[in-house]
């Protein structure tokens, strides 16, 4: 073991990291440092295979798979991408109710008409899980007897770009500290005994999905394909457009056909044009995964992806750093029984941007009295691009759409450049852009667009 790979180790040990966690990191850092490939040549992969779409599975028993299954939920974000300090859930989705109150809200519909304890787990960090856990009060028929709420994913320390070991920043020690990317989240359940607890409790398979994505809701039908078909490891995929070129997709390795995830930063330059052709890879990540918690017993070696970054964000004159992360996505090399799933655009909605927000909140979609959150027209939603001087915050977002949003469910692109504040009832149709180099409102009941 390196010195570097010591002393990451002994950094993580002193600050609480299970066993599992340090063993993943160190493992990842001593790979890189022997100089393992952190890039895939285009030249090494083929396109993969067709794959089932969604619509063309049967039922099968819904109830029995449903019985097997365990949520789980990636919660360790904060909206500061927003300009907020808070749990991205606990932010308003729609209709009043947060991100968290929709996913409860649908676990809670799904066990009444299935009769099964589909319990919800979260995988909360340490800034998320107090006020998580304090938002779940409101929910005392939640839990399920023996299972906690949540399990901590784990922290990972920065390190200095030529030495590779821990990086010391005494102005701001949490800054020599980062989460490993949400690939953490199977050394997270095996090393806070989550896995083993849902194991026990007779939990084969698990979705794990991301919070900020409502269109990842349990479908049983998926359940029973993964049950009947014993599926270690199942990804649902969508069908490439051109707005995925940057997004994580599925090929096929030729030196032995397996299936693998191919992410932007594991792209050599030389490949960036052959890495965009969505045409040619067709199938692209969604974060939803199906997994068996059977074939978590064993440690996952899963491909290292580097990020070069300063340790102070804010400050690029600040001392150099690589974090060493991954992608929960990537465990499909690992399973050679992996299999894809083609699901709709509906199931991979996460809202990453207040342009994204604007939708969801939007007529574009509606809530079921089953707290499903459906698309209207759910080959035809519209692309909301808004300024980001303007509206990026949350707060600057909000108080320009005081009423709430306008009525989107028959745009097709909204994009506004500039300062514009919207009445109530307004509503936008087709193609509309605002341009405007003076601040300007909108008044109630206007129509944009025709």
């Amino acid at each position: 073991m390196s010195e570097a790979t010591k002393q990451a180790a002994a950094k993580m040990a002193a600050a609480g990291q299970t066993e599992d966690a340090i063993a993943a990191f160190t493992s990842a850092l001593e790979r890189l440092q022997s100089g393992a490939k952190t890039l895939i040549p285009s030249a090494e992969l083929e396109p993969a295979p067709d794959v089932p779409q969604l619509e063309q599975l049967g039922d099968g028993d819904a109830a029995a798979a449903l019985s097997q299954v365990a949520v789980i939920k990636l919660n360790g974000g904060l909206a500061t991408s927003m300009g907020l300090q808070q749990p991205k859930s606990l932010l308003e989705a729609r209709q009043g109710r947060t991100f968290l109150d929709v996913i409860v809200g649908r676990t809670l519909a799904l066990r009444r008409r299935y009769g099964v304890e589909l319990p919800l787990v979260l995988m909360d960090s340490n800034v998320t899980r107090e006020p998580t856990l304090k938002a779940l009060d409101a929910y005392p028929e939640l839990p399920v007897a023996g299972i906690d709420p949540d399990f901590l994913q784990s922290m990972v320390p920065k390190l200095e770009s030529e030495t590779l070991q821990p990086v010391a920043w005494p102005a701001n020690p949490a800054l020599e500290w980062c989460p490993p990317g949400h690939g953490d989240v199977y050394a997270a359940l095996r090393g806070s005994g989550m896995l083993e607890t849902l194991a026990s409790q007779g939990f084969r398979y698990a979705m794990i999905s991301n919070a900020d994505n409502l269109g990842a809701t349990v479908d049983p039908r998926i359940a029973a394909h993964v049950v009947a078909n014993e599926i270690p490891f199942l990804m649902e995929v969508v069908r490439g457009t051109a707005a995925d070129r940057k997004g994580g997709h599925i090929a096929r390795r030729k030196a032995d056909g397996q299936l693998i995830l191919r992410e932007t930063a594991q792209t050599p330059p030389e490949d960036a044009d052959s890495f965009r052709d969505y045409k040619r890879w067709r199938y692209y990540n969604t974060n939803n995964l199906w997994v068996d918690l059977h074939a978590l017993g064993e440690r996952l070696e899963l491909p290292v992806i580097l990020n070069e970054k300063t340790v102070d964000p804010r400050d690029p004159a600040s001392t150099k750093v690589v974090q060493l992360e991954s992608a929960m996505g990537a465990a499909i090399a690992s399973f050679p029984g992996a299999a894809l799933l083609e699901v709709p655009r509906t199931r991979f909605v996460p809202v990453k941007t207040t342009d994204d927000l604007l939708v969801l909140r939007s007529d574009a979609y509606t809530l079921t009295d089953e707290f499903e959150v459906v698309a209207r027209h759910p080959d035809a939603l519209p692309l909301v691009e808004l300024s980001k001087d303007h509206y990026k915050l949350i707060d600057e977002f909000e108080r320009r759409f005081p009423h709430g949003p306008p009525s989107l469910v028959d745009a097709s692109r909204f994009t506004v450049n500039g300062d514009v504040t919207f009445g109530a009832g307004v509503v936008v149709r087709g193609s509309v852009e605002l341009d405007g180099s003076e601040p300007q409102t909108i008044p109630a009941g206007a129509t944009l667009g025709s």
